[in-house]
């Protein structure tokens, strides 16, 4: 039986995490032992690519990991942008993992395009790639011919895409169940952690901060908070939203579901009582509320994540 061979390619550029280059190589291996069991027609031929030669030959796939301790994805190298760029125009499929999202947008095709990166890093790449569209909510976005993925283990989850766009689900399935990993939809933002940033230089604002993380569960209006800041309530908002990238009632909402995050977390308190604690007289309206920014109801949320701790 003739079969369809799938060139990919993993880069393993500097500081290129190890464990999720190798990884994705070893997945295709395995993919490839369930194509035969499952007589599919189809063969993956997975490199591990070396930037100081690349290869001329075009790939089907190209593959982006994670990066590893460094910042090395911050240093653009153009030949890597150059020839990514050249796979792309002959038909590759470029898809990029956590941080190799910022090597795979240095190309513009991700300009005015939804893609995801770790949550971690969204400050970072929003202010290198204000052209994107960043949506750091989603574990995995695929556009067909570019695919990104959010956390340091979403290698995975991009290997199990490559591996359905070229298959059937049944190997996906059987793929999950050799590997012991949940191939079932979920999202980055149920683990995203909302972490202020306070590093922005705007003293005045920074001071705001500071108030608001202590007094989140008070009623606090914008008139209260500009008279504090000694500042007009639109210069406030300005300022604000500069430094945070948040507006501030925005950014007391996030500070509050938080806060009901590491109750739900670490104690046994109902949900109505820990609405009241970080500040909403309604639970039904902070239970909405909730759901949108994590994208779990309250209840799950807890299921979820007490037995992680």
């Amino acid at each position: 039986m003739d079969r369809k061979t799938i060139k990919i390619g993993v880069l393993n550029y500097q500081g290129c995490l190890q464990s999720a280059a190798f990884g994705l190589q070893e997945m295709f291996v395995l993919a490839n032992r369930l194509f035969t069991e499952q007589k599919l027609a189809v063969e993956f031929q997975c490199e591990l690519l070396t930037t100081d030669v690349l290869p001329e030959m075009a790939y089907a796939v190209l593959l982006i990991p994670p990066s590893g301790p460094t910042h090395a994805y911050l240093q653009e190298d153009k030949s890597i942008t150059a020839w990514l760029l050249e796979q792309y125009q002959q038909g590759c499929v470029l898809a990029s993992a956590c941080a190799g999202a910022f090597i795979l947008a240095r190309t513009g095709l991700l300009n005015k395009r939804s893609c995801t990166t770790h949550w971690g890093l969204e400050t970072s790449f929003r202010e290198h790639f204000p052209q994107a569209e960043l949506k750091t909510e989603a574990i995995l976005l695929n556009h067909g011919d570019i695919m990104t993925a959010g956390g340091m283990m979403s290698w995975l989850d991009l290997g199990f895409e490559v591996v359905t766009q070229f298959s059937t689900l049944s190997v996906l399935r059987q793929l999950g169940r050799i590997l012991v990993i949940d191939t079932g939809p979920r999202e980055q933002r149920f683990y995203r952690t909302f972490k202020p940033n306070f590093q922005h230089g705007d003293e005045t604002i920074v001071s705001v901060q500071q108030y608001l993380g202590s007094h989140f569960y008070l009623a606090i209006g914008m008139n209260e908070l500009a008279q504090r800041a000694c500042l007009s309530e639109r210069t406030l908002q300005r300022r604000f939203l500069k430094a945070t990238g948040l507006g501030a009632n925005q950014y007391l909402q996030r500070l509050r579901v938080q806060k009901a995050c590491d109750l739900l977390e670490s104690s046994q308190q109902t949900f109505e009582t820990i609405a009241y604690d970080v500040g909403y007289q309604d639970a039904g309206s902070f239970r909405k509320l909730f759901v949108r920014e994590m994208g779990l109801s309250p209840k799950v949320f807890r299921e979820k994540f007490r037995t992680l701790i």
